[in-house]
């Protein structure tokens, strides 16, 4: 029996849609996975109640499928579902790398993450490798459809999860189907710089290359005081901010010395329009880790 603890994750980073992801410190989701004829899953945690245990409609099942590694697999869920911190990616970047290890199937981390993103895909509907790339690798990570590529960066971030739901599919179906010619340009300006953020490990030009004028202001509309909290996290001192995900979340770079202080404020705004939040005082962490059980 192996145990694995998988990170939480935000995807896009205003910039970076389907492409960018960085794995965080904290929350995480913990699987053991212990040999069996078949497949079968338990799951308990945060937002148990709602995540299927049979194989075929759970994103891990289809995971030890791919890798034809029946198992026993429970799932302790510290991700809450429908909740733009990659909660569906974390299940299965840790159901990849701890069934590759018990089945001694010798893959790379980087060529895990194909098979985690088909694996998430049963729940979200689309195979994309920009959560479950740094939940298996760590780090900040570029996603291509000819591979990943990985950056490691230690920057300062504030996730903030209100309690509402938005699912991805409903997140997926705002995306505008064009943009204008400036703003695909605005978008490659910012993508750069924030790339430029995450090499350098500078909070204020990762925090600068957040920007979207795109996807996040249609998003944007799914999460009731979006603007009144993105407004109060840059005057306590954030770089930047703008949505994990799909959604709710709403995450922001700064300074160590910032962080607590931009915490509070993006908490209290949500306050004042009566939604209850968590904050995460976390940063860009390390991806999927093993431990004999």
């Amino acid at each position: 029996m192996l145990t694995v603890r998988a990170p939480a994750t935000s995807a896009n980073l205003g910039s970076g849609f389907d492409v960018f992801g960085v794995a965080l410190g904290r929350p995480a989701d913990v699987i053991r996975v212990e040999r069996a004829d078949r497949t079968t899953i338990d799951v308990r945690g945060v937002g148990s109640e709602y995540i299927p245990e049979d194989p075929e409609k759970n994103t891990v099942g289809a995971v030890a499928e791919a890798l034809d590694a029946p198992a026993h697999i429970t799932i302790d869920k510290g991700v809450r579902p429908a909740s733009g911190l990659g909660s569906s990616a974390a299940s299965a970047a840790a159901a990849a790398v701890g069934l590759n290890e018990l089945y001694d199937r010798g893959l790379s981390r980087e060529e895990l993450v194909p098979i985690a993103a088909e694996g998430e895909a049963v729940v979200s509907g689309t195979a994309h490798a920009d959560n479950v790339a740094p939940s298996i690798i760590g780090g900040f990570t570029i996603a291509r459809e000819d591979g990943v590529t990985g950056i490691d960066a230690a920057i300062p971030l504030v996730a903030v999860l209100p309690e509402i739901v938005v699912s991805t599919r409903d997140a997926r179906r705002v995306v505008p189907e064009t943009a204008t010619v400036e703003q695909l340009v605005e978008t490659v300006a910012n993508a750069a710089t924030l790339t430029a953020g995450m090499a350098r490990n500078d909070p204020r030009l990762v925090g600068r290359g957040m920007g979207d004028s795109v996807v996040t202001p249609a998003r944007a509309k799914l999460i009731d005081g979006y603007n009144e909290v993105c407004t109060a996290a840059m005057a306590a001192g954030a770089a930047g901010v703008t949505i994990s995900g799909a959604g709710p979340t709403v995450i922001a770079a700064c300074t160590d010395h910032d962080r607590r202080r931009v915490a509070n404020a993006m908490l209290d705004a949500f306050e004042d329009r009566g939604t209850d939040a968590r904050a995460y005082q976390t940063r860009v962490g390390r991806g999927a880790e093993v431990f004999d059980s």
